[in-house]
């Protein structure tokens, strides 16, 4: 098993489906993930293939990595490009092989695919499926597959099966196991619910500190300080605490509902109710932001110009795929309001998916002229911004903190009208 033939199934995170690919041709923005692309592919030991039959006859380690969405107009997770990739690969399959999944999908889905592998694969019982869930963060995708915190794997029921499959993805994985990356063996059900329980867990712990920020904001009391006070024990811990807009993505929003409407399927939907409140309350904040910026503006956004620092839901991304920001920019220019953005990398996306908004090259240029700028994603470069150069483009110093990433006492010293979620 020292050496492994590898193909990964599913890079283009949109189509489920492998693309010819050079490096510095990157349909997506990663950051460190070209240069790892480059000197694979000057090695020679990375390709990229859209034939299944090469895959199969190339490869002892299949990594299923396609896309799960969520189904227009429910909340269940789509598992069709899942099932395709499944189909076409398995009757493949000449000799032994393991195909490891992972994709985020509804529990059960791995016991029904090995199913079907097993029956579709010409090599029978000797082409098995194990589940290996990814826990990568978009911006730093890179460093979690290099140094991964833990290693989850679903492994058949059969022990000797278990066994082969194990051995497999031991070898994989040697490096990371090496410098101590725990390495956690269980059945497919366990290993599915451990993706979309750490997903359900942070966006319930992002909406915690949102609803704090509700309260804070009557009671005028400081979210920020009472999200510091928080983290400081050892219990709660401050990641995934920063209070503001709220999350977005591809992942965590779609993954709870698809979570819920998995808990229905069971019989076990009141396990998750709390789910539903998590979402509402990620959704208030969108509604929040543009109500607050509507107040700073008189009541009303007619005639009004607003410009928008951020476009993808999250820095270092250019992912628009529920992008809090673009939410609210759009939300803001239905009600009137001529609405400029500005992200340092999404710009393209953004203005694929909300063809209406205008579009600067700077966060200056977004800013000309307007009555009131928003921060709605977190980059540096805004966190870093002049507020005197700001000003000096702007026609009135109003400033909306979506993301709690400015210094209120800086910018008010500037001259700047400074509100932000759950704070005075």
């Amino acid at each position: 098993m020292a050496d492994l033939g590898f193909e990964v199934l599913g890079l283009d995170v949109d189509g489920g489906k492998v693309a010819r690919l050079s490096a510095g041709d990157l349909p997506f923005y990663e950051p460190g993930l070209e240069p790892v692309l480059r000197r694979g592919l000057e090695s020679g030991r990375l390709r990229f293939t859209t034939s299944f039959a090469e895959v199969a006859e190339f490869g002892d380690v299949h990594f299923l990595c396609v896309g799960t969405p969520q189904r227009t107009g429910e909340y269940a997770a789509d598992l069709t490009y899942v099932e395709d990739a499944v189909s076409a690969l398995a009757p493949l399959l000449r000799r032994p092989a393991v195909i490891v999944g992972k994709s985020t999908v509804p529990v059960g889905t791995a016991a029904r695919l090995a199913d079907r592998v097993a029956k579709l694969a010409p090599v029978g019982e000797d082409a098995l499926l194990a589940w290996n869930p990814e826990f990568l963060r978009e911006g730093y995708a890179v460093q979690d597959t290099q140094r991964p915190d833990r290693i989850v794997v679903g492994l058949p029921g059969d022990p000797a099966a278990a066994a082969r499959a194990e051995e497999a993805l031991r070898v994989v994985y040697a490096n990371p196991l090496a410098a101590g990356t725990p390495f956690i063996t269980t059945d497919y059900a366990t290993s599915e619910l451990v993706k979309v329980s750490a997903n359900a867990f942070l966006a319930t712990k992002i909406s915690f500190i949102n609803a704090m920020a509700e309260v804070c904001e009557a009671a005028h009391a400081d979210v920020t300080k009472l999200s510091e006070a928080l983290s400081h024990d050892d219990r709660i811990g401050g990641k995934f605490l920063g209070p503001g807009l709220g999350f977005g993505g591809g992942c965590l929003p779609k993954d709870i509902r698809a979570f819920m409407a998995r808990a229905g399927e069971l019989g076990v939907d009141q396990a998750l109710t709390f789910l539903r409140e998590v979402d509402e309350i990620n959704i208030r904040r969108r509604i929040r932001m543009v109500d607050l910026a509507r107040h700073l503006l008189g009541g009303s956004f007619i005639g009004r110009t607003v410009g928008v620092l951020g476009a993808a839901f999250k820095p270092n991304s250019d992912d628009v795929r529920d992008s809090p920001a673009l939410d609210v920019a759009a939300s803001i220019r239905a009600q009137g309001a001529k609405v400029t953005v500005y992200d340092p990398r999404a710009m393209e996306n953004a203005r694929r998916a909300q063809p209406t908004l205008e579009f600067g090259d700077s966060a200056l240029d977004a800013a000309r002229d307007a009555h009131a700028v928003l921060l709605l994603t977190e980059w540096k470069e805004f966190r870093e911004m002049d507020p005197a150069a700001l000003a000096s483009v702007v026609a009135e110093r109003n400033i909306v903190d979506g993301r709690n990433a400015l210094d209120p006492e800086t910018w008010r010293a500037a001259g700047w009208i400074y509100r932000a979620l759950g704070r005075p």
